[in-house]
């Protein structure tokens, strides 16, 4: 088994059974016997023997080999050697006592390192992407309002509406020459003639003065 899939079932098979400070350590610059060290902590003789049951059930079940497991009589002190790797499971007080971190922590792996990232299935790509919450729309919307808000289109107008619009027109242009009509000043009647003012009026007589009268002038 590969060595980065060996390390990455052990810290599986002892998460899964609730181990305490779990530490992997690189050993190959160190010793050519295996090339990583695990060392994990349990609470009770009965947790340090079930999880390495745990670890050696799950290598065995990856198709890995587990060469030996030593000290699950008294369940202080477990291990488990897998050939590449030596797991060791220890009570807090006999961990702190051989302090094996000393011996073999020169070179410490990260636990998010050794940890392989799980790959994609075809059923992963194939599954729709999911939809944002409605309140994380609505806090993306607030913060950001003029980027989110549709844009309003103006409402389109009919050919009926572009009829009524056009007909007052018509009628305004209809009407302008009925005013000017109404502005133009009434025809004059014809002045009478000199001639026919003499005719209507009538010719008084004239009295002549008496004769009496004409001898004397």
């Amino acid at each position: 088994m590969d060595i980065k899939k060996l390390q990455s079932t052990v810290i599986d098979a002892l998460e899964d059974i609730k181990a305490q400070d779990i530490r992997v350590f690189d050993t190959v610059h160190l010793t050519s016997l295996f090339d990583r060290v695990a060392i994990a902590s349990g609470t009770s003789n009965r947790q340090t023997k079930a999880l390495a049951a745990s670890v050696r059930d799950k290598v065995k079940a990856q198709g890995g080999a587990v060469m030996s497991v030593e000290g699950e009589d008294t369940g202080e002190w477990v291990l488990v050697d897998l050939g590449d790797m030596v797991v060791h499971i220890m009570q807090p007080a006999i961990r702190a006592y051989y302090r094996l971190e000393e011996i073999w922590g020169d070179k410490e792996v990260k636990l998010g390192a050794a940890k392989r990232a799980p790959r994609k299935t075809a059923d992963d790509d194939a599954a729709p992407a999911k939809k944002p919450s409605r309140h994380l729309a609505a806090t993306r919307a607030a913060e950001e309002p003029e980027a989110t808000a549709p844009k309003k289109r103006a409402p389109r107008k009919s050919a009926a509406a572009d009829t009524a619009e056009a007909a007052p027109a018509k009628k305004t242009a209809a009407r302008k020459p009925a005013a000017k009509a109404a502005v133009k000043p009434a025809a004059k009647k014809p002045a009478k003639t000199a001639a026919a003012s003499d005719g209507a009026v009538k010719k008084t007589p004239t009295r002549r003065a008496p004769a009496k009268a004409r001898a004397a002038e």
